[in-house]
């Protein structure tokens, strides 16, 4: 292990930039994650640091990002939204108009960017950027509150240093700006568990979206139906991410963790406790890569952050101790107090469960194994 063994990329620009108030994705999730691992004792030590990221410059965004687009961005930022712009998905009510729609992003793709250095060079073996995980960005279109593709950034600097790269997104909605970036390469395998397209933006990302090319077979898709708890989305993960991970056998791992698919998110339908996104953490640590993980979708903030303050702690070593906050004297976070640790209560009576969740994930599950496995040799 190296001498620092986790680090939170974060810096104070990251809770000065926003996004309007009234739109539903608040940046500061960030900052009251930061601020409630530091209050559990979780930030600083000899193996876990805060690390502070730059912003991408004009000409690393040009490396993914057409120069119209962005310059179409940064004029939109000033107050001056042409046609262009608008076609380019600017000024929707997912994509709105706000004085640090340019500077916002290109600081949160530094932020990822920087955590994937730090792996590259060894100084950390997990770094994790809350304020990432804008997966819907396209090279010339913004989509999904989503302005700056700060995922393809952090999955091109590791594959350009030569590593095999395995990005499982687990956020709730498809990562179709990310697999649209590495849909004819081998050398950057995507997963995604998220919501059928059927019913959830961005309508993307069914079984038979396997990839192109030198690509055919690494791009990988479990759509889900509204619905799905706990119990059946470890089953699709198990049953398909994780043999495809040991097969395709990765010097990295990076990691979407929107916390949108948290029950009672207002923007999907999934059940999902943070108990789930426990477990998969725990995989992904114990997979032994080094790991790279952002933040995403969440709109219930507070459970957000706390599923984030969750995962943190068990990226960090700390463990997922039901009642480490408790032990710790409890968290209070902006008039939230947790009074049963960071985990949710287990949903063990399924109640309201909509039928034939089970078998509809089966059948995905078995075409994916059909279409995608024979091509790893599985």
């Amino acid at each position: 292990m190296s001498a620092i063994d986790a680090v939170f990329v974060h810096c104070a620009d990251l809770d000065r930039l926003h996004y309007p108030a009234d739109c539903p994705f608040k940046t500061s999730r960030a900052g009251r994650t930061r601020d409630a691992v530091a209050a559990m004792g979780l930030l600083n030590g000899p193996r876990r640091k805060v690390v502070e990221p730059r912003p991408l410059t004009r000409a690393e965004l040009e490396a993914f990002h057409e120069p119209r687009y962005l310059d179409a961005l940064r004029a939109a930022a000033g107050g001056e939204l042409g046609p262009e712009g608008f076609a380019m998905g600017l000024g929707t009510p997912d994509c709105p108009v706000f004085p640090d729609m340019y500077d916002y992003p290109a600081l949160a793709c530094g932020a990822t960017v920087e955590g994937a250095r730090l792996l590259l060079e060894g100084a950390a073996r997990v770094a994790f950027n809350p304020s990432g995980g804008y997966h819907h960005a396209m090279p010339d279109r913004a989509g999904g509150f989503c302005y700056l593709n700060d995922i393809v950034f952090g999955c091109r600097a590791l594959a350009a240093a030569g590593r095999r790269v395995a990005f499982l997104d687990i956020d709730v909605h498809h990562c179709d700006g990310v697999q649209a970036a590495f849909y004819d390469r081998a050398d950057v395998m995507t997963i995604s568990l998220h919501e059928t397209g059927h019913s959830l933006f961005p309508g993307t990302g069914f079984e038979d979206h396997i990839g192109e090319g030198a690509g055919r077979g690494y791009s990988v898709n479990v759509p889900l139906p509204p619905g799905t708890d706990d119990r059946a989305y470890l089953a699709a993960f198990h049953a398909v991410a994780s043999p495809l991970m040991e097969a395709f056998a990765p010097d990295a791992v990076v990691v979407e963790a929107g916390m949108d698919a948290l029950s009672g998110d207002p923007l999907a339908h999934l059940r999902l406790t943070n108990n789930a996104y426990a477990e998969i953490a725990e995989w992904a640590v114990a997979f032994g890569r080094p790991l790279l993980v952002t933040g995403g979708g969440g709109y219930n903030a507070d459970n957000t952050v706390r599923g984030w303050s969750l995962l943190w702690s068990i990226l960090c070593g700390a463990g997922a101790d039901n009642e480490m906050s408790l032990g710790l004297g409890g968290v209070m976070l902006e008039g939230t107090e947790w009074h049963g640790g960071l985990r949710d209560r287990p949903m063990l009576s399924r109640p309201g469960r909509i039928p034939g969740i089970d078998d509809a994930i089966a059948r995905t599950v078995e075409r994916v194994k059909r279409l995608v496995f024979p091509l790893h040799g599985i």
